[in-house]
């Protein structure tokens, strides 16, 4: 077999064939590189790789259609066939010599990433997955082209066979849905033979053993059927001729049957053993909160696709598989709404698009729009919007929540003292942890209602009435909780410092800066505090993860001693952080006279005893800086603050598992590629080594020629 190899690769590098292979990969790679990932910035190389796929039609063909056809034409496989050598052997041989010149230009993809990340965040997982996706179909490609060359001895009808071959197989997607966009038998026989579809299941982010399987079973197969094409032809036409034909025949289907019925096996797999998520940001990976509510789920769950499975979005496919297999529970069911257009009826008297998901319990129902599935802005450069974020877990993980809860708990918001009004992205975090909300004035209640679970001030701007603080204190002692952030202005507000302090706490005024440069962002006033463990700050206290709160005040404790109230400083500062006080005359961040050493606590969890015979447990939260809750603020520490706030409240409603998970990042930034880099990148791959490796093969060739 090393022979073999040996000759076949020294053939192909001593003729322009092998160089031009070669050439052609690298130049059209290098062309779709530059324009997607020099110019455009895209850090994904599944880009690139996808484009070229259609190069496989052209350039397999002309690499394997002389490999045993011409043989075969000039009876030099004669010397092969009656040497001592096993047909397999033969057959690996040249399989490897051309896998060999195939993977030259693969080998050099694989140092682009790493060139990439100069500019910029590369998902190195992806892109060396959809590398491997790229070599596995090329090399399924050439064992096509291998067995195709074995059957003939005319390299033309060698080449034309395998080029319809190969366009047949990129094509099936389409012939399938020509024949029937539903699905039938017909198409899912024919999907056995769809090679563009495995690659594409990879370029996508996971790294699918099914697909790797199928891959090596179709490279394993065709090398059979090449074997027993060469072996045929190792016996003269005999009564022996005609029992090894039959023995022949008989094998093939065996072996054909075999690799089926492995196929079917490996497809049989749960996903979870199948597919493994490489994507950066764990794209199609459930995470732990919503496996800890499947696991504890114990009704079932219907979740419904408005649209037949075939043409679904394949992304929310992939999530809601893993549902599926993360609980015998959840059953999903694909509805195509031309076949069976009365079905939404049930749920909407409107319309519904395409995509839509419908959750569905014994109890209730709720429909999730396809838009609310992704997130998305404006991109005021070209006034377009593009997907930012994927929200599909979180959406659905907080349905199923909302369908199997008995009651829904609420939160109240106190107004009418110029308080915050919660940006989007917080306001959506509530709903997802299914607590429903209100906004009342307290002068229009006797009392804080006794329905709700807990209740928000939002950094007024103006003080609480004596009557208002009076009833919070009141609901307080009853047991209730209370969520309180500030701002500081520069304003006394004594009412709402008697509220925290009938919990043995004081709002320190002034703002709160920490000189630590590990613990701030840009300037010492923009705290990145450091984070306590405890059930509100879950997944918040591993390394390089920040939360910001810019203009914070300080807390004091009057008595950290004292054994009526639990106190939990959630968010501090270091030990260089302090309070400046006089914040119109300060000249500079570090001490001065009249400022409040640090320690500096920002973030306060405080329980107490309620004054009831149940048992039960009052709490006020106070946040000093009512900023960190908001969108702006939240997206420069990607989510975490949002993160911080769905775990007060869900802590706050009683949820064991917060509910509320945040839309996962849809890209990565776009890489910054300065002109100069990206002509450099494009003369060299792009012109100067194809040209300088066509202009090698062709002095070799005449070299050869002329010897």
């Amino acid at each position: 077999m090393t022979a073999i190899l040996k000759k076949e690769f020294k053939s192909y590098m001593h003729s322009v064939v092998g160089f031009l292979f070669v050439a052609v990969m690298i130049f059209f790679f290098a062309l779709y590189a530059t324009v997607y990932n020099f110019a455009s910035g895209i850090p994904y190389l599944s880009y690139t790789l996808s484009s070229i796929l259609l190069l496989f039609w052209l350039a397999i063909p002309i690499l394997s259609m002389r490999i045993l056809a011409e043989e075969r034409k000039q009876r030099t496989d004669q010397m092969i066939l009656t040497a001592p050598v096993a047909v397999g052997e033969i057959v690996a041989g040249k399989f490897l010599a051309m896998a060999a010149v195939f993977m030259i230009p693969v080998v050099l993809m694989c140092a682009v990433p790493l060139y990439l990340r100069r500019f910029g965040e590369v998902p190195l997982g992806e892109t060396y997955v959809v590398i491997m996706a790229f070599a596995l179909y090329g090399l399924a490609c050439i064992a096509v082209g291998l067995f195709v060359s074995s059957i003939t001895e005319s390299q033309v009808i060698a080449a034309v066979l395998t080029f319809a071959i190969l366009f047949v197989t990129y094509m099936m997607a389409g012939i399938e849905d020509l024949i029937s966009s539903t699905g039938n038998l017909l198409t899912k026989f024919l999907s056995i033979f769809d090679f563009q579809g495995r690659f594409v299941s990879m370029a996508s982010g996971i790294l699918d053993l099914t697909s790797v399987v199928y891959f090596v079973s179709v490279i394993g197969l065709m090398l059979f059927l090449t074997a027993q094409s060469i072996q045929k032809r190792r016996y003269s036409v005999s009564v022996h001729n005609l029992s090894m034909g039959a023995y022949s025949s008989v094998t093939v289907c065996v072996v054909t049957a075999l690799v089926v019925i492995l196929n079917l096996i490996v497809a049989r797999l749960p996903e979870r053993y199948t597919n493994i998520d490489v994507t950066s940001n764990k794209m199609y990976t459930l995470t732990e909160q919503t496996r800890d509510i499947l696991e504890a789920l114990d009704e079932e769950i219907d979740i419904y696709v408005i649209q037949d499975e075939n043409s679904a979005d394949s992304t929310v496919a992939q999530t809601l598989k893993g549902y599926a297999d993360a609980s015998p529970h959840i059953h999903v069911t694909y509805i195509d709404p031309v076949v069976n257009p009365q079905f939404i009826d049930q749920y909407t008297t409107g319309s519904m698009t395409a995509n839509s998901v419908i959750v569905e319990s014994s109890k209730r129902y709720k429909v999730i729009s396809y838009q609310d599935l992704y997130e998305t802005e404006i991109d005021y450069t070209t006034y377009q919007q593009e997907v930012t974020g994927y929200d599909a877990e979180g959406q659905i993980t907080s349905a199923i929540d909302y369908c199997v809860s008995e009651d829904m708990p609420k939160i109240y918001m106190i107004a009418g003292h110029n308080e915050y009004t919660l940006d989007a992205g917080f306001q959506t975090a509530i709903e997802k942890e299914n607590i429903e909300t209100e906004t009342i004035s307290l002068i229009n209640y006797d009392a804080v209602p006794e329905d709700a679970e807990c209740v928000m001030i939002h950094a007024p701007e103006s003080d609480l009435s004596q009557d208002d603080a009076d009833k919070v204190i009141a609901y307080l002692e009853k047991g209730g909780k209370v969520l309180i952030t500030t701002d500081y202005a520069g304003i006394e507000l004594p009412n709402l410092e008697r509220i925290v302090a009938s919990f043995g706490m004081t709002l320190q005024n002034g703002y709160a800066v920490d000189n630590d440069s590990n613990n701030h962002y840009q300037e010492p006033i923009y705290l990145l505090p450091q984070v306590a463990y405890a059930p509100e700050t879950e997944g918040l206290t591993g390394a390089y993860t920040y939360l910001l709160a810019p203009y914070a005040q300080g807390i004091g404790i009057v008595d950290e001693e004292t054994e009526e109230i639990t106190y939990t400083k959630l968010l501090t500062g270091s030990d260089s952080s302090l309070v400046k006080t006089n914040v119109g005359s300060a000249v500079k961040y570090t001490y001065e006279e009249g400022d409040i050493e640090g320690p500096v606590c920002v973030g306060i969890k405080a329980e107490r005893a309620a004054q009831t015979d149940e048992g039960e447990r009052s709490v006020l939260y106070v946040f000093t800086s009512a900023r960190m809750f908001m969108d702006n603020i939240d997206m420069a520490v990607s989510g975490n603050n949002k993160k911080l706030f769905s775990n007060i409240m869900g802590t706050m409603a009683g949820h064991e598992t917060s509910v509320s998970i945040p839309a996962k990042s849809y890209q990565l930034e776009m890489l910054i590629v300065s002109a100069r880099d990206m002509i450099c990148f494009g003369v060299v791959m792009v012109i100067a080594v194809p040209v300088g490796l066509i202009i090698t093969g062709i002095m070799i060739w005449l070299g050869r020629r002329k010897r």
